[in-house]
């Protein structure tokens, strides 16, 4: 999955996932309006696997206990999430924008993505998808949703 999946990702968080005036459409029709856009059908596929890891199912272990707790990188996480990624993780886990459960969920949604190397710009898309994804965070989503279209605006000028 390379940026053409986080592309597809990003197309539906902004288009389909925070319009909560209308009805979300099926899975089927997802995936014909993605092809329609112009994805292609593997990069498609692909996203909405992805999209069924934001459940953190695997990840339920992971309790508030984490708090406390010092997050060793494995090896893997380390080739893919360079110094500035950790840091930013840890940045918004410091400002209490991420707990240590969804944090988890975002690093384990960025290795999901499969891509060689991952930019502070797609973290702070995983993360707002993460958040969006979860009950009760709105408070949260809404300040990393200023952090990201705060900075994209000063890029503006």
């Amino acid at each position: 999955m390379k940026d053409n999946v986080l592309d597809v990702l990003i197309y539906l968080f902004e288009n389909y996932m925070s319009a909560e005036d209308e009805p979300r459409p099926d899975r089927a029709a997802l995936r014909t309006e993605l092809e329609r856009a112009g994805f292609a059908e593997p990069d498609v596929g692909r996203a909405l696997e992805w999209l069924d890891g934001l459940s953190g199912d695997g990840l339920g272990q992971v309790a508030d206990a984490t708090a406390r707790a010092v997050r060793v990188f494995s090896g893997q996480e380390l080739l893919r999430l360079d110094t500035d990624v950790r840091g930013y993780l840890m940045y918004l886990e410091n400002v209490k924008i991420l707990s240590g459960a969804q944090r988890e969920l975002v690093i384990d949604r960025l290795m999901a993505l499969d891509a060689e190397e991952i930019d502070i710009e797609q973290v702070k898309w995983v993360v707002l998808m993460v958040l969006f994804s979860q009950p009760g965070q709105e408070s949260a989503y809404a300040q990393m949703e200023d952090l990201v279209f705060e900075e994209r605006s000063d890029a503006l000028h």
